[in-house]
């Protein structure tokens, strides 16, 4: 532990380029997941997908940064956006467990484009189609929407251990 514990101040950078590409595997493999296997995200996955990319984006530009002051605020915002995912995938998860009478997460694709003007439905292709309170993937009894709390949990957790073990001064 203590050996840990020492990695996340003396070797900050390394600790956030692992934290980016961990975000970029993830993101990946929510591609495949959309793209191989067929699964369509729904609303809350694709904001997950947007705090993730923000997570990455952030996390790999502090493990280039020299500056330890830039480094600290770039680790802040990481953390902020791995709390916010955190928030929306734990919400997806309770809409799970205890699925709403009336859907209310988004339409479905066929609909948006037969119902309105190319300029409108591109926007809502990309706020996701799926239904947020079906489980359509699970690993070790999890759903994707409890992973994803878990891995923003981890990451919000991380940032809070660098910000704890930055040097002072």
């Amino acid at each position: 532990m203590a050996a840990l514990l020492h990695l996340f101040s003396a070797q900050p950078r390394r600790v956030l380029a692992l934290v980016a590409l961990a975000c970029v595997a993830m993101l990946a493999f929510g591609l495949y997941l959309q793209h191989v296997e067929g699964l369509e995200p729904c609303p809350m996955c694709i904001v997950q997908r947007y705090a993730m990319i923000l997570v990455a984006l952030l996390a790999g530009i502090g493990a280039f940064v020299s500056r330890p002051g830039t480094r600290h605020a770039l680790v802040l915002g990481a953390g902020a956006f791995a709390v916010f995912g955190a928030f929306t995938a734990a919400r997806q998860s309770w809409l799970q467990w205890f699925p709403p009478e009336v859907l209310t997460c988004g339409r479905d694709f066929y609909g948006m484009i037969e119902s309105f003007p190319l300029k409108r439905a591109v926007p809502m292709i990309f706020r996701g189609s799926g239904d947020c309170s079906v489980i359509d993937w699970t690993f070790l009894g999890l759903s994707i929407a409890n992973w994803s709390f878990l891995v923003f949990t981890g990451f919000a957790a991380t940032a809070a251990l660098l910000w704890w073990r930055r040097p002072r001064g």
